[in-house]
């Protein structure tokens, strides 16, 4: 539920089945790290999972499986520096799985990055007591946290006695099917003491050797003065921590707070992580002055990044969640490190806080807000070219492949097995023949440029990947003799369920639409470069890389002659016979299984294949449509020699809508997206849904392990593009907005190449602000419009009425 007009997640009561999705969205991070919302008093138990990740902070172990040495790299669970606890004197300590409950409530202020949580506990002595836990992860300071802990007795007095831990001895456990793997990352190097209230513990990963320092400073307070406490330091095998004891009265609140500073090998301008961590707590105020501090860094931001819609229903408290979620994920306080962007965020196991494809659904929101960052993130890739043209050529391939998962230095992290939970099964894993990773990368860089008009960063990083990316999908076409056109096999698109065709031991599949489509497009784009940059530049670029004018050559060859697969009356197919493969009886599965949107897990766990029919996890087709206007993809239909009319996009989107499964959160989002050039009634239903992917877990069990941070993403860019209708694409920003039915107003805020601009939408009117900047004249669109306008200036139109199936950009 939501509070404070769509700023605060409120959840009422202790519910254990669904604590890990509370946990895992009511995580506190700053770029930096992240700490799940669990409850100070938790261990890892079944019901809670206590986890702090470092961004970027990955380790190997390798583990015997089904006969064979896996090696898997994960995102490491480091020292949980979380725990607190109480208890009366001779009493036991606070465990919410023991103790009995009487209120529960737990507070996400949004605005102020807070976490809250009140509940009143009754001992097996009948004492009530009330507890109030503030707790905050800084987003000004990256390497501190705090937890103001307050207890009240509320019928008793005596003795409390309160302990205050940083714990090395946690394990990687959060994911249910890789708990078969090894999963000690971490081993504790040294721990001790700091000053009078202080203690601090040094932990290493087992490959990697990435140490991180912790310190904590523990202190009670009464009416804003110490409390005189007894303390002595408690040690045990990998964990550190004080203990505290003191006189409690009756209805006279003591505030414990813990001040928690960390510090890796791996950041800038220290000398040794643990000594930096007991220096920052030297320099740190009280949890009130961490607070001020805390909202004055997330001030700016959510100037910056709010969406306002009205009527501010839940959709408006899901949307502030998801930017939320995002700036903890990746913000500014990552400038300048070697960070990707994980699935998953940093805000659990699964997926292992890989890299993947998802960085095509975030970077639009970073684009139009912080470029430096999306910048910084995009060297991420850069870093990691030289590693994608050695995979490129141990394949036999020219030109650079990234992997379909990357990780620390760019290798191919994706299993060569999987356990299927459905049977508890391992079994081949060919996602790495997704290809389509590559067209990601290009057409994030891309963006990038557009958007900013960078032309430093395309000329020094930016064309080097888009090239490399072009000659291998270049060397990875072959020219079908029968045909006359060129095709790429062995693939797989961005669907997942299908690895293969029907009965073949072959994996992968020919002519993926999407893959065959876009691989064009960065062609496009290569030959574009070519002529964008200056001809000596070029001339460096092609020697450094070996490009020849043979090669430039075929690429103006393929993007004339590339195979596109259709069928049926127009459809395009999703990859080259896919028509012949059988339907699916959805009613049947849906009667039996009720949620199948892993659909893949079913049928494999039933010897069945999803190889086998005409279904999809995710949109693969759809997906070419939801990244290029309909006039882009006429145009490259057009030079291929194929048909692209007006109806399509519609006929294509009717078709495979409901052979889809949305076993994926992104899938809504892409249908959501295209969908609204169509049906705008069911684009919001689709819209309402995908808001839903994480903060209902509609998988199922998927969002404790960690949010999804593409679907979150895709949710704010439909709200840029759909809603405010804001259009990047060219040299000029234009607005066409258009709000859905169900919504009266939307305001939020943009910056395209270097200007700030506030938008205000409504029903019938639209309301855009050029916010003070550099001086001159500021070139826009509105619905073809191009108002003469200057810093300072505001403009007001009326909006014109839309026909219900009109496609804009399609004449």
């Amino acid at each position: 539920m939501s509070d404070d007009n769509g700023w605060v997640l409120v959840y009422e009561g202790f519910d254990p089945k669904r604590q890990a999705l509370r946990e895992a969205l009511c995580a506190l991070g700053n770029g930096v790290f992240v700490t799940r919302g669990a409850a100070e008093e938790a261990r890892a138990d079944g019901v809670h999972y206590p986890g702090t990740y470092l961004a970027g902070g990955y380790n190997r172990l390798a583990t015997q499986v089904a006969d064979k040495t896996i090696v898997n790299e994960d995102l490491v669970n480091f020292p949980n520096w979380l725990p607190l606890t109480f208890r009366p004197a001779r009493g036991d300590w606070l465990d919410l799985g023991q103790i009995d409950i009487l209120d529960y409530r737990q507070e996400l202020n949004l605005r102020r990055g807070l976490l809250t949580r009140h509940m009143r506990v009754r001992d097996r002595s009948g004492r009530e007591t009330r507890v109030v836990s503030r707790r905050l992860v800084h987003m000004g300071d990256p390497h501190l946290a705090a937890i103001d802990y307050q207890i009240t007795p509320e019928n008793w007095s005596g003795r409390v006695e309160v302990l205050s831990e940083i714990d090395g001895s946690v394990i990687n456990a959060g994911v249910a099917r890789y708990r078969q793997l090894a999963s000690k990352h971490l081993e504790a190097v040294d721990a001790g003491e700091h000053g009078d209230d202080g203690v601090w513990l040094l932990a290493r990963t087992t490959q990697s050797r990435i140490e991180m320092g912790l310190s904590a400073c523990t202190r009670a307070w009464r009416d804003g003065e110490r409390v005189d406490e007894d303390r002595r330091v408690v040690r045990e095998p990998e964990r550190i921590g004080i203990e505290l004891a003191f006189e409690a009265r009756e209805g006279e609140p003591v505030s414990v707070e813990k001040i928690v500073a960390m510090y890796t090998s791996r950041d800038a301008a220290i000398a040794e992580a643990a000594v930096e961590s007991w220096e920052a707590l030297d320099r740190c105020g009280r949890f009130a002055d961490l607070m001020h501090s805390q909202e004055t860094a997330w001030a700016p931001l959510w100037r910056a990044c709010d969406m306002q819609i009205e009527p501010a229903d839940q959709e408006q408290l899901i949307l502030r969640l998801h930017v939320f979620h995002m700036l903890q994920t990746l913000s500014m306080n990552m400038i300048g490190r070697d960070i990707g962007i994980p699935a998953r965020g940093w805000h659990g196991e699964a997926y292992r806080g890989h890299v993947f494809w998802d960085e095509i659904f975030v970077f639009p929101f970073y684009n139009l807000r912080y470029p430096t960052l999306t910048r910084s993130l995009l060297l991420y890739r850069h870093r990691r070219l030289p590693r994608a043209r050695w995979l490129a050529k141990q394949e036999g391939y020219r030109g650079a492949m990234f992997p379909w998962q990357s990780g620390s230095n760019g290798q191919e992290e994706t299993q060569v097995i999987h356990l299927n939970p459905k049977d508890n099964t391992w079994g081949p894993d060919l996602s790495r023949r997704q290809r389509h990773v590559n067209i990601a990368i290009a057409y994030n860089v891309w963006q990038y440029f557009v958007v900013t008009g960078d032309r430093e960063f395309l000329s020094h990083y930016g064309a080097e990947m888009i090239l490399e990316i072009a000659r291998f999908f270049s060397s990875l076409a072959t020219l079908d003799g029968t045909t006359g056109r060129y095709q790429i096999i062995g693939v797989m698109g961005p669907d997942e369920y299908h690895e293969k065709y029907p009965d073949s031991d072959e994996p992968g599949l020919r002519n993926n639409a999407y893959t065959n489509v876009m691989a064009v497009w960065v062609m496009e784009r290569a030959l574009e470069i070519l002529e964008l940059l200056p001809p000596a530049r070029v001339s460096e670029i092609s020697e450094g890389i070996g490009l020849d004018p043979d090669e430039v050559e075929r690429w103006r060859m393929i993007i004339q002659k590339m195979t596109i697969p259709f069928h049926g009356d127009g459809i395009i197919s999703q990859f080259e016979g896919y028509d012949r493969l059988e339907e699916f009886d959805w009613d049947a599965a849906r009667a039996k299984h009720g949620n199948i949107s892993r659909l893949d897990r079913i049928l494999k766990a039933e010897g069945d294949s999803p190889d086998r029919y005409k279904l999809s996890k995710q949109a693969d087709v759809l997906m070419m449509i939801y990244l290029l206007p309909p006039k882009d993809l006429a145009r490259i239909f057009q030079r291929l020699g194929y048909r692209f009319e007006e109806d399509t996009v519609r006929k294509t989107v009717a078709y495979y809508l409901p052979r889809t499964s949305h076993g994926s959160t992104l899938s809504k989002v892409v249908h959501a997206s295209v969908i609204d050039r169509i049906d705008r009634a069911r684009s919001w239903d689709l819209f309402q849904e995908a808001l839903q992917a994480d903060f209902a877990d509609v998988q199922g069990g998927t969002t404790p392990e960690g949010i999804h941070l593409g679907a979150m993403g895709g949710t704010l860019d439909i709200v840029f593009r759909h809603y405010a209708g804001i259009d990047t694409t060219g040299d000029t920003i234009a607005f066409h907005p258009r709000l859905p039915e169900e919504l009266r107003r939307l305001r939020l805020r943009a910056r395209h190449r270097g200007r700030w601009y506030g938008l205000e939408v409504s029903q019938d009117r639209f309301v855009l602000e050029i916010e003070p900047g550099p001086p001159g004249p500021v070139r826009v669109r509105v619905f073809g419009d191009e108002p003469e306008l200057k810093p300072g200036d505001r403009y007001e139109c009326e909006l014109p009425g839309t026909p219900p199936d009109r496609i804009p950009g399609a004449e």
